[in-house]
């Protein structure tokens, strides 16, 4: 009775454990995908930072109108208000300033907005609503009013949420709702910002199924880019968690999150909520990581007020994290213990069991364990001549390459020697008839670019030979509009060249580049180009191409 209580208490421990892991198929593989998107971020950093510096390009030239230079100055406002304050900010700062000098009030009224807008990205309430109070829409386009009516909204909406005082938050709120009516009244109802703005009203009021029907609308009939969608996906997030739906919640705020990240959007709440959620729901570990990540994003936007609200989650999450060590380091004890227990009482019955049988079953044992310990070695003799199988034609493979390339360099360097031979005596020739203006021309006779395009056609040559259906495997790697087109069968382009030269074992980018006569970064952008055609992904693909086997 001791051993079968013993046992059932470990199965408890192992199912509860189990049962806390547990997740939906479609969201484990979603939060793989976000982990995976989160690892790549810096790809998606790069393509934003190239974009600033082409635009931050244009802008130093000397020429440019005050009108070109305000549209300029814009466009990297807008590259950075979502991805870094400071500079956000400065560039607000610029569009004002040229807006002044144009004296147009269209576009000073949009460069106040654009800094109002940062100012309350960074939480600066009293100078966003200074800001905004100076502003006299009355005469400007709708465009513009939207703007300011769905600023203010947004003001009053995160002032409630910031302040969540009783007295004052439905005073926020109910302003809120009144600015949002008003950008509501001048939106158009086949845009996607009209239900993107009754979405948001819903959301402040707490109809959260209104706020499901909005944005479904808005990911169902329209085609956002990224920080539109991050933005439906955020607030449908968090009207299935108002709604008790976690799992759904969690999906939507994953989605979010990737997309904030293809966006280059530092300045989101998607990963802080969802590591919230995910915190809620049992799994410590990815809540750990994504408020981490959360919280790079909110130091590198550099807004004071993002940092604070992540800071807040983020001790709780790493307490409880370490309380979950600690309570699976006593679990292990516990099953250490239960499983000393059990094989001491193993040992125990074996022995009494062990003493009482017979001889013939002692045989009959040794025999079989005798058996099963043959099986096991001829299995792992099979498992090493297998390897040593693969070993020996790997090394057959490389002592084929060797031949063919070590008699390929000696044919080579024996027609060099005999090229070196004849212009010597050629110049030698003329030096004694002292013909020396023959010299130059005897110089001027050897091609360096012939010698090195004979030079490169020699080793396409051999190495076709050596892999004749290199070609046509590393083609089956792409999809038919992207395969290579050689105009024979006995020459390689730069990019299969490349490819061929880390096949036979050369894969250092700089050896490669003396060899082809580029530079290194050269040959890393054709490997790269290569690479995001193919149908494989970056990290499998020159595994891929080392498989393909030589005749």
């Amino acid at each position: 009775m001791k051993l079968k209580g013993v046992f059932l208490t470990c199965l408890f421990l192992f199912l509860t454990h189990t049962l806390q892991a547990f997740a939906s198929p479609q969201t484990d593989s979603l939060l793989h995908e976000l982990t995976h998107t989160i690892e790549n971020k810096h790809q998606y950093i790069q393509l934003k930072q190239q974009r600033i510096a082409k635009l931050q390009a244009a802008l130093a030239t000397d020429t440019l109108s005050l009108k070109t230079q305000y549209t300029l100055y814009d466009k990297l406002y807008r590259e950075y208000r979502s991805f870094q304050y400071d500079e956000a900010f400065t560039y607000a700062l610029q569009l004002q300033d040229i807006a002044a000098r144009l004296q147009d009030p269209a576009r000073i009224t949009h460069a106040q907005l654009n800094l109002s807008f940062i100012l309350l990205s960074a939480g600066l309430f009293k100078e966003t609503f200074d800001a905004l109070d100076e502003m006299r829409v009355a005469s400007m386009p709708d465009s513009i009013r939207i703007d300011y009516y769905t600023q203010n909204a947004r003001a009053y909406f995160d002032l409630a949420s910031y302040n969540k005082d009783k007295h004052f938050t439905d005073q926020y709120m109910r302003k809120g709702g009144q600015y949002t009516d008003s950008a509501i009244v001048l939106s158009n109802k086949g845009e996607m910002q009209y239900y993107t703005l009754r979405g948001g009203k819903y959301e402040a009021l707490g109809e959260y199924e209104e706020v499901k029907r909005q944005f479904q609308m808005v990911l169902r009939n329209f085609e956002p880019g990224y920080h539109q969608y991050a933005m439906a996906a955020h607030a449908l997030g968090n009207a299935y968690d108002a709604l008790g739906d976690q799992d759904k919640a969690i999906e939507m705020l994953a989605r979010a999150a990737i997309a904030d990240i293809k966006s280059s959007t530092t300045e989101a709440m998607a990963l802080m909520r969802l590591a919230e959620l995910l915190y809620n729901s049992g799994d410590q570990a990815r809540a750990y990581y994504y408020i981490k990540q959360a919280l790079e994003d909110a130091r590198f936007y550099g807004a004071r007020l993002r940092k604070m609200q992540v800071a807040a989650i983020l001790p709780v999450i790493e307490g409880d994290r370490l309380a979950t060590v600690e309570s699976q380091r006593s679990r292990l004890f516990v099953y250490a213990v239960a499983i000393s227990l059990l094989s001491l009482l193993v040992v125990v019955f074996a022995y009494v069991i062990f003493r009482q049988v017979k001889q013939l079953r002692k045989a009959k044992k040794s025999l079989t364990e005798a058996n099963g310990s043959l099986q096991l070695a001829n299995s792992k003799l099979k498992d090493i001549n297998g390897v040593l199988q693969e070993t020996n034609e790997a090394l057959l493979e490389a002592n084929k390459i060797k031949e063919e390339y070590i008699g390929y360099s000696f044919n080579m360097y024996t027609e060099y020697l005999d090229k070196i031979e004849k212009l010597k005596v050629a110049v030698d020739k003329r030096m004694r008839q002292k013909q020396y203006s023959e010299i130059t021309k005897v110089m001027d006779s050897v091609s360096l670019k012939a010698e090195r395009e004979s030079l490169y056609q020699s080793f396409d040559r051999i190495f076709l030979k050596l892999f004749p259906n290199f070609v046509d495997v590393f083609n089956s790697y792409f999809k038919p509009e992207d395969r290579f087109e050689l105009p024979d069968d006995q020459s390689l382009n730069v990019e299969l060249r490349i490819f061929a030269l880390i096949r036979i074992g050369i894969s250092d980018h700089e050896q490669i580049a003396r060899i082809l006569e580029y530079s290194v970064r050269t040959v890393y952008n054709y490997k790269t180009k290569v690479k995001n055609r193919s149908l494989l992904s970056n990290e499998d693909f020159e595994h891929r191409i080392m498989e393909i086997k030589a005749i």
